[in-house]
């Protein structure tokens, strides 16, 4: 069955990581950018990260028959530096045409903190004057509930936010029902120690159906599985899932997702 990883952090993985994901068949991925394990000084150094998120993976992507696709920020790890966020988000536009980048993120929380806060503001008022999508990262384990709040709280008392071109990530038993309750789109984590399990992610599809629902790896630097996808279609399988339903989750509807975004051109295998 094909698929599309619709968050999975490649400039973390070996290209080894590219050639198994092409042979369980995914077609294409999207990769927002993220945290690089330590935090970067200056503005250049992420313009130089942008590059390699918008020329070099693309390219190593390919090789492989996969299509790359990005979204670009400042994490929100390193929001607590208010200026030098301000001086990337000032940077961002300058990448917004370039031809896989999808929107902004994923910018979200990680301790809740005011700072946070603010800088998550700057990002969803650059996303709507640009008329871009929105991909939010939502807090861990003990934080991820305030924190959700707080988040979809901020995205509803701005009016020109479009909660169908908006994906809430991570989310888990506690959030995922507040997500799509509001109308925004939700992605289930799967990872081998936090986050959701397949298990857990089937448990929630059947509870809440497959509708604005979808599943990625998230895979980075960390404990983390690039063909946790896979794991999720072999897990309904094995509950008598429909391939029909299973092919929503992990293909139809990320494309339908990030179809809303006018650089988004997909190519479907023959």
């Amino acid at each position: 069955m094909y698929f599309v990883d619709p968050h999975i952090h490649m400039v973390s993985r070996t290209t080894d990581d590219y050639e198994t994901l092409a042979k369980m068949g995914c077609v294409a991925l999207s990769e927002p950018a993220f945290w690089a394990g330590f935090d970067r000084g200056s503005v250049e150094s992420f313009r130089d990260y942008f590059r390699q998120l918008t020329e070099f993976e693309p390219k190593r992507a390919a090789q492989y028959g996969i299509q790359h696709f990005t979204w670009l920020c400042i994490n929100a790890k390193e929001a607590e530096n208010v200026s030098l966020s301000r001086e990337v988000i000032a940077m961002i536009p300058e990448f917004l045409d370039k031809p896989n980048v999808l929107g902004i993120g994923e910018i979200g929380l990680n301790k809740n903190t005011r700072n946070e806060a603010t800088i998550f503001l700057e990002h969803v008022d650059l996303a709507v004057r640009h008329q871009q999508q929105i991909l939010i990262h939502t807090p861990h384990l003990e934080d991820k509930y305030q924190g959700t709040r707080m988040i979809l709280d901020m995205l509803l008392q701005d009016s020109r936010v479009q909660p169908e071109r908006v994906l809430v990530d991570h989310v888990e038993e506690h959030t995922i029902g507040h997500v799509l309750d509001k109308g925004f789109w939700a992605g289930m984590t799967l990872y081998p120690v936090t986050k959701c399990t397949p298990q857990r992610a089937a448990d929630m599809i059947e509870k809440y159906g497959p509708e604005r629902l979808m599943a990625n790896s998230a895979g980075d630097w960390g404990p983390s599985k690039p063909t946790a996808v896979p794991d999720l279609i072999l897990e309904l399988r094995r509950r008598g899932h429909s391939e029909k339903n299973i092919r929503r989750v992990v293909y139809e509807n990320p494309l339908r997702f990030f179809s809303q975004s006018s650089r988004f051109t997909f190519k479907p295998p023959e």
